[in-house]
């Protein structure tokens, strides 16, 4: 019986070792090498401060900036720790509610016109740190205002942020909030 088992326990060791640690070193080896900075995040720094990542939204409140589109994570927006949808499906009473509450929230701002899906709702990962060019496109006057600067200004800014599709095929046009965010803070009142 004990030659039947000696084999058993070998492969599991071996393949344990193989699968379990050499094969997880050797990718995180190669991604550090080959794809550094998502590797480790994809990091916005502010000198030797980080302030976030390209990855993962932020809560941004105040109408001085841009806002995301809204999070689903546990009790606290934007929680990578929690990252999650809300699950609910187009019948759901509590997701008309939410949707009904982030329109509301939307008009109370002064943004007007046809208010894009991802202003109101969330993303399937409670986490997408982009928004639609409309949705960016239709808070401009608010910030605008808000910062005492040129909506045509604004304007030229959403659109150099604006990321095109992959080969103009593959996904959609996309701004990262916290990017356009930061260069919104680099802009000065036009007198």
């Amino acid at each position: 019986m004990l030659a039947n088992f000696r084999p058993a326990v070998v492969l599991l060791l071996l393949f344990t070792a193989l699968t379990g640690l050499a094969y997880p070193l050797g990718i995180t080896a190669v991604a550090a090498i080959t794809l550094a900075d998502k590797a480790s995040g994809s990091m916005i720094r502010n000198g030797d401060r980080v302030i976030g990542s390209r990855l993962i939204g932020q809560q941004f409140q105040s109408d001085r900036y841009f806002w995301p589109r809204p999070s689903a994570t546990a009790e606290v927006a934007y929680n990578a720790g929690a990252s999650s949808g809300t699950n609910l499906g187009p019948t759901s009473a509590k997701l008309r509610d939410m949707v009904a509450a982030a329109v509301r929230h939307i008009g109370e701002a002064g943004i007007d016109g046809p208010i894009p899906a991802d202003a109101v709702t969330a993303s399937g990962s409670g986490l997408d740190p982009d928004i639609s060019p409309a949705f960016a496109q239709r808070q401009i006057a608010r910030v605008a205002k808000a910062r005492g600067l040129d909506p045509d200004q604004v304007a030229s800014l959403v659109d150099d942020q604006t990321a095109l599709p992959w080969l103009g095929l593959f996904g959609e046009p996309r701004v990262n909030v916290l990017a356009l965010n930061i260069a919104l803070d680099s802009l000065e009142p036009q007198g």
